[in-house]
C-alpha cells in the first residue's frame, strides 16, 4: 500500500490504530524524544475529559492532530522514506540468515568427512559399520527428544511407511558404510573428487529413468570430472585399491539414492497421516530402520570380535569424538534444510561444490597426505569441473 493510501485509510474514530503505527515508525527511526512527549500529551489529554462527550470532542481532536501529522509526512516524503528503510533493514536480515545458513551448513558438512577421517585413520579403527551404526543411533535421540518436546513435528512410523520406505533405506545404509569404508583408505581430497562420478551415473540415470535431457554444457562439466577422477587416481601416490573399489561402489549407491528417492518419496508421502514427509521425518525414518540392519551387518562382519579387543572403547576422547560425530551428521541435515530454506536449490548445489575446495586443502594439510604436482593439479582441475557442472546445471534451469 502506498503512503497516501495509508493516509487516506485511516478512521478517525481511531486513534489507537494511529498512535500505534506513529510508535512503530518513531521507534524504527530512533525518534524516542518525539513518541515520549507525544504519548503524554495523549495521556493528559484524555485523562482531563470526564464525560463521555467531551470525550469523543477530544479523541475526534486527537485522531485529526495525527492524521495531519502523517499528511505531512506524507508530503515532505518522510512517510516513504520511512518505509523504504524498513524495507531495506528487512533485505538485509534475509541476506544474514542466508550467509549464516551457508556458513552452518559449510562448516557441518566438512567437519563430519575430516572427524569421519580422523576416527577411521588416525584412530585406526577397523569397525565402520558399527562407527555408522553409532552415528544413526545419537541421530535417532536426538530427533526424539527434539519431537517429544514439541521443538519439530515428525510423523509417526507406521508399518506402511516403513514397508514403503525400506527398499532406499536398504540403499540409504549401503551408501553409508561404502563411504566409511573407503575413507578409512583413501585420502579427503581424492574422495571428494571420486565423487563426481556419482553426478556422471545421476546424470545417465535421469535421461533414462526420468527422461531428463542435458545440455552440452552439462555433459562437458560430466566429462571433465571424469577426465580428473582418472588423472588423479593414477597420479595419486597414496593409492589402495580397496579403498577406490568401495568409493566407485559408494557413488553408484549414492546415484541410486537420490533416483530411487524421488520416486519413494510420492509414494511413502501417501501413506503418511499428514500427507507430507518432511526433512525431520526422513531422517528420524532413515536412521531409525538402519538400526536393525545395522545391527545385522556388523554381525555378519563379525566387527563384535573386533569391538571385544580393541582398547578404543575404552578411551573417553574415541567416544567424544565418535559423539561428535553422530551430532554432525544430523547437523548437516538441519543445516541442509535451513539452507535450502533461505536460499535455493541452485544456490545449494553451487556452494556444495565450491565447499570441497577447502575441503580438499584441509584434509591434505590436517593428515598431512604425500601429493605430487600432477595429482594436485587433477585434484583442483576436478574441483572446478564441479563448479561448472553446478553452474550448468542452474543455467539450464534458468531457461527452462
Amino acid at each position: 500500500m502506498s503512503p497516501r493510501g495509508f493516509s487516506v485509510g485511516i478512521s478517525l474514530n481511531s486513534p489507537d490504530s494511529i498512535l500505534e503505527r506513529i510508535h512503530i515508525e518513531d521507534s524504527s527511526n530512533g525518534g524516542q524524544g518525539g513518541e515520549r512527549s507525544f504519548l503524554v500529551y495523549q495521556s493528559n489529554l484524555l485523562d482531563e475529559v470526564s464525560s463521555p462527550v467531551r470525550r469523543e470532542v477530544a479523541n475526534r481532536s486527537f485522531a485529526m492532530k495525527v492524521v495531519d501529522r502523517i499528511d505531512d509526512d506524507v508530503e515532505n516524503g518522510k512517510l516513504e522514506i520511512k518505509e523504504k528503510s524498513i524495507r531495506n533493514n528487512m533485505i538485509v536480515a534475509v541476506h544474514n540468515k542466508a550467509l549464516l545458513s551457508g556458513i552452518a551448513y559449510c562448516i557441518s558438512s566438512c567437519s563430519m568427512i575430516l572427524v569421519n577421517k580422523y576416527v577411521l585413520s588416525s584412530y585406526n579403527f577397523d569397525a565402520g559399520i558399527s562407527l555408522m551404526l553409532y552415528q544413526n543411533f545419537v541421530a535417532v535421540v536426538v530427533v526424539s527428544m527434539l519431537s517429544f518436546f514439541g521443538v519439530i513435528s515428525t510423523e509417526p512410523l507406521t508399518l506402511r511407511l516403513i514397508k514403503v520406505w525400506l527398499p532406499v533405506n536398504v540403499i540409504f545404509v549401503g551408501m553409508l558404510i561404502t563411504s566409511m569404508f573407503s575413507l578409512k583408505y583413501i585420502n579427503v581430497a581424492m574422495v571428494t573428487i571420486l565423487k563426481n562420478v556419482t553426478n556422471v551415473i545421476t546424470a545417465v540415470g535421469e535421461m533414462y529413468i526420468f527422461n531428463r535431457h542435458h545440455d552440452s554444457r552439462v555433459w562437458t562439466a560430466l566429462f571433465l570430472m571424469i577426465v580428473s577422477a582418472v588423472s588423479g587416481g593414477i597420479t595419486d601416490l597414496s593409492f589402495h585399491a580397496t579403498g577406490y573399489t568401495w568409493q566407485i561402489i559408494n557413488c553408484f549407491l549414492t546415484a541410486l539414492y537420490s533416483l530411487t528417492l524421488r520416486r519413494i518419496m510420492d509414494t511413502a508421502k501417501q501413506v503418511t497421516k499428514s500427507g507430507n514427509l518432511d526433512e525431520f521425518s526422513m531422517v528420524l525414518l532413515n536412521n531409525t530402520l538402519s538400526l536393525p540392519l545395522g545391527i545385522l551387518l556388523v554381525l555378519l562382519f563379525n566387527e563384535i570380535d573386533y569391538l571385544s579387543r580393541t582398547p578404543l572403547l575404552h578411551l573417553p576422547t574415541f567416544w567424544m569424538v565418535t559423539t561428535l560425530s553422530g551430532f554432525l551428521g544430523l547437523a548437516i541435515s538441519f543445516t541442509s534444510m535451513w539452507f535450502l530454506h533461505q536460499t535455493s536449490a541452485t544456490t545449494y548445489s553451487l556452494v556444495g561444490s565450491l565447499n570441497k575446495i577447502p575441503l580438499s586443502v584441509a584434509g591434505i594439510l590436517l593428515f598431512k597426505v604425500p601429493t605430487s604436482l600432477e595429482n594436485s593439479a587433477s585434484i583442483f582441475f576436478g574441483l572446478l569441473a564441479g563448479v561448472f557442472f553446478a553452474r550448468a546445471k542452474m543455467q539450464g534451469k534458468s531457461q527452462s
